[in-house]
């Protein structure tokens, strides 16, 4: 009899082990596919989250912003980067290989005299070839003249480099102050409800606010790039009249020797 209860005793022990394995095996289970279950539900989620592009955002933004002084910033950035792309070509096409074109011109003085001379500089494109010209065709009359000529025209070709540069460098410094000034008044209307509320609830004037900032980060953004292609575009016109400069010495150099010779 008494091996008849322990035999009974051991199988229950057994059955109510196996029982509580597969309880937690069931535990186990569900609890896996609920935590894979959130994660496919959160990955479309995320994927919208990050599918969200850094342009779309900056319109967003700029939305909230409010048409008026956005509009006026926006117009800003506009005419800056016609006028410093119209710049940046124009620089682009008036860079000549000075040190070819010096060689050429030499050669032409040496062989056919000032009239090869002036038609080598007329088929070169450039501010350097134009002050090459005037400084050629004065050269007849007197080197005095054909300095005089060389000066003159030398400022004249600076001028046209330099043209429009201004309305670049305007517009860097309109932007920003366009921006601080919407968000004065973004401020101004900030306070003016918290004054007709009688109360100081940030719910009241946090979006106004945000939009009054909003000016400010993009008049920011605006001069920041227009800053980037003005200062290239004086680099350039530096680099250019220095060209001019030294050409102008070398062309002066060249007429001496010819007219010794």
């Amino acid at each position: 009899m008494k091996r008849l209860f322990s035999i009974l005793a051991i199988a229950c022990i057994m059955a109510f082990g196996t029982v509580n394995a597969s309880t937690n095996a069931y535990t186990v289970e569900a609890a896996t596919t609920a935590v894979t279950t959130s994660f496919q539900n959160a990955d479309p989620e995320a994927t919208a989250t990050e599918e969200k592009s850094f342009t779309q955002d900056v319109k967003e933004r700029f939305i909230e912003g409010g048409p008026f002084f956005m509009g006026i910033v926006l117009l800003c950035l506009i005419l800056g980067l016609a006028i410093a792309i119209e710049r940046i070509i124009y620089l682009n096409l008036a860079t000549t290989n000075t040190k070819r074109l010096t060689q050429n011109v030499e050669d032409a003085l040496n062989s056919g005299g000032i009239e090869a001379a002036k038609e080598v500089c007329r088929n070169t494109k450039g501010p350097v070839a134009s002050i090459f010209y005037q400084g050629l065709d004065r050269a007849d009359e007197d080197l005095d003249a054909a300095e005089k000529a060389v000066v003159a025209y030398g400022g004249v070709q600076m001028g046209q480099l330099e043209k429009n540069v201004s309305w670049i460098s305007l517009f860097i410094a309109l932007a920003p102050m366009l921006g601080f000034m919407g968000t004065v008044l973004g401020m101004i209307d900030a306070f003016d409800k918290i004054e007709a509320a009688g109360d100081m609830n940030p719910s009241l004037v946090a979006r106004g606010i945000k939009i009054a900032l909003l000016t400010t980060v993009f008049g920011l953004i605006v001069a920041i790039i227009l800053q980037i292609f003005y200062n290239y575009i004086i680099a350039k016109i530096d680099s250019i009249v220095n060209d001019m400069e030294d050409a102008s010495i070398t062309l002066m150099d060249l007429l001496v020797r010819h007219k010794r010779s």
